[in-house]
C-alpha cells in the first residue's frame, strides 16, 4: 500500500529473494494464511528496520535488538499477531509499541488509518523519520504513555500491543470498537511466563482466549503502578 522511494529502492534489491524466501518458509507453511497479512511481510524491507551491523540477520526466524532494550519480534510473530486482528483496508488500528517501526510498516501495508504510541523518545523519533523515508507518512504517531492507549482517537477496530503487560489494560478495552479485536502478551503468574491473548468486544461483553505463549519486553507506564 505505501512502498519505498526511490532513495531506498536499491538498498532493498539485494534482500529481496531472502524476504520472499521467508514468507514462504516461515509463513505460508505454517499457519498464515490470510493473504493481505502475506502481502504486507513479502512488501516491508524488514532489513531496513534494524540495525546496519544486524541486516544479514534481518530474515532469520528470530527476534533482535533494536537497542533501549527493546526488540523487533520475529517475521512470524509479527504476521501470525497482524492475523489475528482480522484487518480490512477500512480498519482503524492502535498500534501500542512503535519500536522500530516494522510491525507499524506491515499495518500500513494493509490499512492507511494506523496510529501508533510509543514512550521512548530515541525510538520515537528514529521510527518515524524512517518510516516517513520508506513512504510510510499516512502514520499517526505519538509520544505518551502507551498503556493509556489513544483515547482522542477511539474507538478502534483493532488494538496491538507489542509488549507484555501484567494484566489487560481497561483503558484499551474502553477503546475498543464493537466487535474490535486485540491482540495483547499478558504475564501469567510470577514466573515470567507470558501468553498471547485475543479479546474480541461482542454486544453481550469481552470473549477471550489464550492464542500461544510469547515473549515480550515489559509494557512501561501507567500499568506499571
Amino acid at each position: 500500500m505505501a512502498g519505498l522511494d526511490n532513495n531506498f529502492s536499491s538498498n532493498n534489491d539485494q534482500f529481496v529473494s531472502r524476504r520472499m524466501r521467508m514468507v514462504d518458509q516461515q509463513l505460508a507453511r505454517r499457519d498464515i494464511r490470510d493473504n493481505a497479512v502475506l502481502a504486507a511481510m513479502r512488501a516491508v524491507p524488514r532489513h531496513l528496520f534494524v540495525p546496519k551491523k544486524q541486516r544479514d540477520e534481518a530474515y532469520h526466524d528470530g527476534p533482535l535488538s533494536i537497542g533501549r532494550g527493546q526488540t523487533i519480534s520475529q517475521p512470524y510473530i509479527v504476521a501470525s499477531m497482524t492475523e489475528h486482528l482480522e484487518l480490512t483496508a477500512d480498519s482503524k488500528v492502535l498500534e501500542i509499541g512503535t519500536g522500530c517501526g516494522y510491525q507499524t510498516a506491515v499495518l500500513l501495508e494493509i490499512t492507511e488509518y494506523v496510529f501508533s504510541v510509543e514512550r521512548i523518545e530515541s525510538l520515537f523519533d528514529n521510527a518515524r523519520k524512517r518510516l516517513n523515508k520508506l513512504g510510510y507518512s499516512k502514520v499517526q504517531m505519538k509520544l505518551d504513555d502507551g498503556s493509556n492507549g489513544w483515547p482522542e482517537e477511539a474507538p478502534f477496530d483493532a488494538i496491538i500491543v507489542t509488549a507484555a503487560a501484567p494484566h489487560v489494560p481497561q483503558t484499551l478495552v474502553d477503546q475498543l470498537a464493537d466487535s474490535g479485536r486485540m491482540v495483547i502478551p499478558v504475564e501469567k503468574g510470577t514466573s515470567g511466563r507470558q501468553e498471547l491473548i485475543k479479546l474480541v468486544k461482542t454486544s453481550e461483553g469481552i470473549t477471550e482466549r489464550s492464542l500461544y505463549e510469547v515473549r515480550f519486553v515489559p509494557l512501561m507506564g501507567e500499568i506499571e503502578k
